[in-house]
């Protein structure tokens, strides 16, 4: 069954994914396709539930109950949303994946990024998303982009956010072939287009099976 594109952005809290996440889903309608755009953890009753767990603040969380918590949140979001989406050759845009797993609570808490990644294709059925992009900034500047109240993972201190930016790169030195990491440093729209140049070049590749809507 031919099935669409699925993209997923990731990085620091404040790199900017969510802004891009929106632009690049309104450029991909633009090219035609039906896209679905969501967040991990959330997207689904369940999921909401869960994310509110997760980012409370005032709630104290074992690392491993909190890996798991996110693995729940993302095996029902595939589940509900992102794969009928794609088997219906949509295109899915996903503000964060099982990427952020690995190095949140395994760069960074110290739990084994090799498990978190299997147990994460168990959750999700084995489905990644074709391409990754990590959007890479320093702390300090990522935090100085923030303007909602921190939530229970912002509020971590720094050097476990540079363990998580040391892990983003890491992975995406182990996978080119799936993760880009961009310099989330520069202006937004430049940024954006080096996304969207990167994703022609993808959508043009052979093993591309979803196509644009009336293409």
């Amino acid at each position: 069954m031919a099935r669409g594109p699925f993209i997923s952005l990731d990085g620091l809290d404040g790199a900017g994914k969510s802004t891009q996440c929106r632009l690049l889903s309104q450029w991909l309608r633009r090219r035609g396709f039906v896209v679905t755009q969501c967040a991990d953890p959330g997207g689904t009753e369940i999921g909401q539930v869960l994310r509110g767990l997760l980012l409370d603040h005032r709630r104290d969380i074992n690392l491993q109950c909190e890996a798991l918590l996110f693995m729940a949140s993302r095996a029902q979001l595939v589940a509900e949303i992102i794969r009928p989406a794609l088997e219906a050759s949509q295109a899915v845009v996903s503000d964060r994946f099982l990427l952020a797993n690995i190095a949140y609570q395994g760069y960074g808490g110290g739990l084994d990024p090799t498990v978190l990644h299997d147990l994460g294709l168990l959750a999700t059925g084995g489905l990644e998303p074709d391409l990754t992009f990590v959007l890479d900034l320093p702390l300090t500047a990522a935090r100085g982009r923030r303007k909602a109240e921190a939530d229970r993972m912002e509020r971590r201190d720094e050097a476990f956010h540079d363990r998580v930016r040391d892990g983003f790169l890491a992975e995406a030195g182990k996978r080119p072939d799936r993760i880009r990491v961009l310099d989330a440093g520069q202006p937004l729209e430049q940024v954006q287009e080096i996304i969207r140049s990167e994703v022609a070049s993808f959508l043009k590749g052979p093993n591309v099976l979803g196509t644009p809507a009336g293409s």
